[in-house]
């Protein structure tokens, strides 16, 4: 008996405790919402809509919720998977995974407590970089189009976000040119995070900085049915427009050409937006990939072309080729070889031309890893980036046979043509411009801040992957630079406008250390053991 009224007794405690700390929130939240009401006007998103159109804007300051009334999920998994797997590891991504079904359950802020803690406890802060390189190009394919238009109306705009501001500001700030982002910091503890947010939004020195404190600017916040109680940075707007699901399901995606800043450049090994289903079907198929991978490296260094390209296609590689319809310009009855300029996309560009030529080519690199220079079954020559030494190695080489040669001197993702070096423009007349484009369904084959030597893994990983090579009409290179009409640049460019206009690719004048710079914090300086 006094067991049973022990445990009796101990209940109606915890009990009455937890129900008065639950009333008296609640009262809180009740009378807070009461007071805040008096003096604001909520509204749903459609009358903003036909506000904007009849209403001029540019006076009034914008305050919306970055999930509930910019993208068009409101689903924080994806991004949080994405920092887990890319900063954390497989590991911490399977934890995230399996512990899915209980943040589901959980609140909306312990749900989120818990996926910061699984993603941020440990990691360095000065090598988190996916903030910066992976996740902006996954934010800008789930923008809405609607919202978009209608913040692009506003004087300034603010953001208001429950992700860690370190997940979001640089996209927000960056790309979609937001002025003010509001949300939480994490912990640090000697360099590295704790996996714990500061408990609240710091607003009032990001938007006194920005001077939108004055009452004189027309303030207009717009949120989604769950966030419209965050009166504290709502305060000062009388205004509330309210998205529904609904309305999120009806807008179009931001198209590539309306993006304010372009995006170049992108990191991260996951092609795939990883939503809870397609994070189950990755770990499903990734011991099956690993093997077909190696599987897939074993057939192309072993067998001969005849034998391993119909192999490799049936293993679900796909090849494309496009040549010019004159066979003439590949024959070369001159005892000096070609030489093959093509675009970068991933470090199989050689591998998949000599497949398309059945001829053994040798590649010029400018870094390579020494793994991928064991496994590569054709020849591979490092360049050491002095203009001296370069031209004559490459003379030596195209000498005895045929060479290929990436000039942009990195891989570039996105269509667009980095700028090309034009060194190889000097060595030869006959110059074979090289279009080159991929495709991958889950998996990419290459990376700026990770290890470089699992670059062709990853890439055959995929069930699937395409490459498509068209070979274009021979252009005129050393003659040309040596009777004074057109200078190495001219040839440069105009080869790399030939790529572009075959691919549709906009050509830029950005270089690998720009690229490196962006994505990994450095010039792109990578030494054998990478």
């Amino acid at each position: 008996m006094s067991k049973a009224f022990f445990f009796k007794s101990l209940f109606f405690f915890l009990y009455r405790i937890l129900f008065r700390k639950s009333l008296r929130r609640s009262l809180s939240n009740s009378h807070a919402f009461s007071q805040s009401s008096s003096f604001k006007i909520y509204h749903k998103y459609p009358s903003l809509s036909h506000r904007s159109s009849s209403t001029d804007l540019t006076n009034s300051t914008l305050i919306f919720n970055m999930e509930g009334a910019l993208l068009k999920s409101s689903s924080l998994f994806p991004y949080f998977m994405l920092a887990a797997f890319e900063a954390g590891g497989l590991f911490r991504s399977i934890v995230l995974f399996l512990l899915y079904p209980l943040i589901c359950f959980l609140s909306q802020e312990m749900g989120l407590k818990l996926m910061v803690m699984i993603c941020f406890f440990g990691i360095k802060k000065e090598s988190f970089r996916v903030g910066t390189a992976v996740l902006p190009k996954f934010y800008l394919e789930d923008v809405g189009l609607e919202m978009f238009e209608l913040l692009q109306k506003g004087s300034k705009r603010v953001a208001v976000t429950n992700f860690p501001i370190v997940m979001v500001e640089s996209f927000l700030k960056d790309y979609l040119q937001i002025d003010c982002v509001v949300g939480r910091e994490l912990k640090v503890f000697r360099g590295y995070y704790l996996g714990v947010m500061e408990e609240n939004k710091k607003y009032k020195p990001c938007m006194e900085e920005k001077d939108m404190t004055n009452a004189s600017s027309d303030m207009i916040a717009i949120t989604d049915f769950n966030s419209f109680p965050d009166h504290q940075v709502f305060s000062c707007c009388k205004d509330v427009y309210l998205v529904s699901e609904t309305d999120k399901r009806n807008w179009h995606t931001l198209p590539r050409e309306r993006y304010p800043q372009p995006l170049v450049f992108h990191d991260g090994r996951l092609a795939l937006r990883p939503t809870p289903l397609t994070t189950l079907q990755a770990l499903m198929w990734g011991p099956l990939g690993v093997t077909l991978a190696v599987a897939r490296i074993i057939i192309a260094l072993l067998l001969p072309y005849d034998v391993s390209c119909p192999m490799l296609a049936f293993s679900g590689l796909r090849l494309t080729t496009k040549k010019p319809k004159l066979e003439g310009p590949l024959n070369n009855p001159k005892p000096k070889g070609l030489l093959y300029v093509c675009n970068h996309r991933t470090l199989l560009d050689p591998l998949y031309l000599a497949f398309t030529l059945k001829n053994n080519l040798t590649a010029l690199t400018y870094s390579l890893s020494r793994m991928s220079e064991i496994i590569a079954p054709i020849r591979t020559v490092r360049l050491t980036r002095n203009r001296d030494q370069d031209s004559q190695k490459m003379e030596k080489l195209l000498s005895e046979g045929d060479l290929v040669v990436c000039p942009e001197g990195t891989t570039c993702r996105e269509p667009y043509l980095l700028r090309f070096s034009p060194l190889f423009s000097e060595i030869t007349d006959e110059i074979v411009p090289v279009a080159v484009s991929t495709h991958v369904s889950m998996f990419h084959g290459t990376t700026a801040g990770g290890l470089k030597c699992l670059d062709p893994i990853f890439f055959l990983m995929n069930p699937s992957p395409i490459y498509t090579i068209q070979i274009l009409e021979k252009v005129s290179g050393l003659y040309t630079c040596q009777d004074g009409s057109r200078s190495r640049f001219d040839v440069a460019n105009h080869v790399q406008g030939e790529l572009g206009k075959a691919l549709g690719f906009e050509c830029t004048a950005l270089t690998r250390r720009d690229k490196y710079l962006i994505l990994a914090g450095n010039e792109g300086m990578v030494t054998c053991k990478s």
